[in-house]
């Protein structure tokens, strides 16, 4: 995979970085995906999240029923009104996911060097030697030789709560293993992974499309997380079955690469997704170590190009037990985000959590000041080499806009739009300043009602980089017949400066179409 890296802008200052980080209504122009779930899901902390940088919320259904979800989801709606935030919504299912079942919840303890049996037998107990699974099929999937990881949360990586095991004997439908490391398994399901091995389950099972099909369509969800997305066929598969669910054909995908079998077809996935989101929790055991860092810059760097967005897990572990991340993580972050990331996903950070908005805080805080330093000036010459000539007239319209708002020093570029399209093309090159995406809604009809169009476009920028959407209201045309749609213009001028971000004497660079004619243009303001 071709990766290229970006470098730092440069030169910086020492004094310059040693200064206070200054707030802003934007926390950052990365996005942040949380998972809400029991130490985040009251009306009063999905608020403090919101308030802290959250555009969207996950809900992983590898946990919890529909009804525990619904719940949530309720909060999360009273939540929106009372921070006057928005937020979208992402439906992450659970996928060809193989757990261990302890029906007695008791802790497990596993001693290095002895050995355990795997079975597909859930009506067993689990002990220190006999693990329930929940697949027949491991048998014929793994050798003698083969490493199998068990952890809870989607693999934690401690190695006290979670353990490496590696097969020793195929014994019917039974798995015999060597314990690699001593650990404490506790709570009623873990994650089990092999590593580098092809389980033959569909990426879409029968759970998942219940689950979509019932809470999905009913919640109109925004993104469909499509948990260990394999080949481009999950996604078309996926994008077939959303197509026969109303609404939810509005419905991105962001396809979940979790495995060396993704990777190897990373291409043609990403040709198919609508986004991608670079799971680093299972990726970083079924690669070797030092290859995690490799294929995230080059997988990142193709969904820049394509314009698509890619989001990374896995950031800052520790903070699930703890105030502040690791200097490790910190790091991790901000690497992300000069690599090139749309959005940063908090998982068990966020779901089960001591910290869920310090959280949220602290990873959108050097998210800003990763952004500071972003080389855009090579980043956007790399993006239009990439495109080549002759570039799509929205294609050039849209790395214009970005070119002169920053020749300008434009405070803010405003993009109108009714499919979103305009504004995340504008977001692919970079802009050293927000976007804000003003959605015109359309009237549309099923031959029995008539519908307004825009509420889901909105939705789904954010979860791109540096745009921040708001919904217009639709007697403003998103095409204006004269120079200047004075109206809806001020609007989202009035916007900006309640927002902080347009000030007196600032240019703005506005972006729509005139006619059939798309134009750019700098607007100075007054005071």
């Amino acid at each position: 995979m071709h990766s290229s890296s970006l470098l730092l802008e440069e030169p910086i200052r020492m004094a310059s970085i040693l200064e206070p980080s200054k707030p802003s209504f934007f926390p950052a122009m990365t996005k942040i995906v949380g998972t809400l779930g029991p130490k985040s899901r009251s009306v009063e902390i999905i608020s403090r999240c919101l308030r802290a940088g959250m555009s969207v919320a996950r809900f992983d259904f590898s946990w919890g029923d529909a009804e525990f979800h619904q719940e949530t989801l309720e909060n999360l709606k009273m939540a929106i009104k009372v921070s006057k935030k928005l937020c979208a919504v992402m439906l992450d299912t659970i996928g060809p996911e193989l757990q261990v079942v302890n029906k007695a919840e008791q802790p497990i303890s596993l001693q290095e060097n002895s050995l355990v049996v795997l079975t597909p037998d859930q009506k067993k107990e689990a002990t220190s030697n006999l693990l329930p699974i929940n697949f027949h099929g491991l048998s014929k999937a793994v050798t003698e030789g083969d490493t199998i990881f068990i952890g809870k949360y989607l693999c934690t990586g401690s190695e006290t709560t979670s353990v490496w095991l590696e097969v020793t004997e195929i014994n019917g439908e039974d798995v015999v293993c060597l314990i690699k490391n001593s650990a404490t398994l506790s709570g009623s399901l873990y994650t089990l992974h092999v590593s580098q091995s092809r389980i033959d389950m569909p990426t879409l099972t029968e759970e998942d499309k219940k689950v979509i099909s019932t809470w999905g369509a009913r919640n109109n969800i925004d993104f469909l997380s499509l948990s260990y997305t394999r080949y481009a066929e999950d996604v078309r598969h996926a994008r077939d079955f959303l197509s026969k669910l109303g609404d939810l054909q509005q419905t991105q995908i962001f396809a979940k690469i979790e495995n060396v079998e993704g990777l190897a077809h990373f291409d043609e996935i990403l040709q198919e997704a609508d986004g991608i989101i670079f799971a680093r929790g299972n990726l970083g055991i079924d690669l070797p170590p030092e290859k995690v860092f490799l294929h995230q810059k080059a997988a990142l760097y193709k969904c820049n190009m394509a314009g698509k967005p890619a989001v990374v897990t896995r950031v800052v572990d520790s903070m699930t037990d703890n105030l502040r991340p690791t200097r490790a993580e910190a790091t991790d972050v901000a690497n992300a985000v000069l690599d090139g990331t749309d959005a940063i996903l908090l998982g068990a950070e966020t779901l089960r959590g001591l910290y869920p908005v310090e959280t949220i805080t602290t990873v959108g805080r050097i998210c800003a000041e990763a952004e500071k330093v972003f080389n855009q000036d090579l980043y956007f010459k790399k993006a239009i080499k990439y495109v080549g000539e002759p570039m799509s007239h929205l294609e050039s319209i849209a790395s214009s806009a970005v070119r002169a708002a920053i020749k300008v020093k434009a405070s803010v570029i405003i993009c109108f739009t009714s499919s979103g399209r305009a504004a995340r093309l504008i977001a692919k090159y970079r802009p050293t300043m927000p976007v804000l995406s003003v959605v015109i809604p359309r009237l549309k009809t099923n031959q029995l009602r008539w519908t307004f169009s825009g509420a889901y476009e909105a939705r789904q920028t954010l979860i791109v980089r540096g745009l921040f959407p708001t919904l217009a209201d639709p007697r403003h045309p998103a095409e204006s017949k004269n120079a200047v749609n004075e109206s809806v213009l001020k609007v989202a001028l009035d916007h900006g400066k309640a927002s902080g971000i347009i000030k007196p004497h600032d240019r703005v660079v506005v972006c729509q179409k005139v006619g059939d004619a798309s134009v750019v243009k700098i607007i100075e303001l007054e005071e």
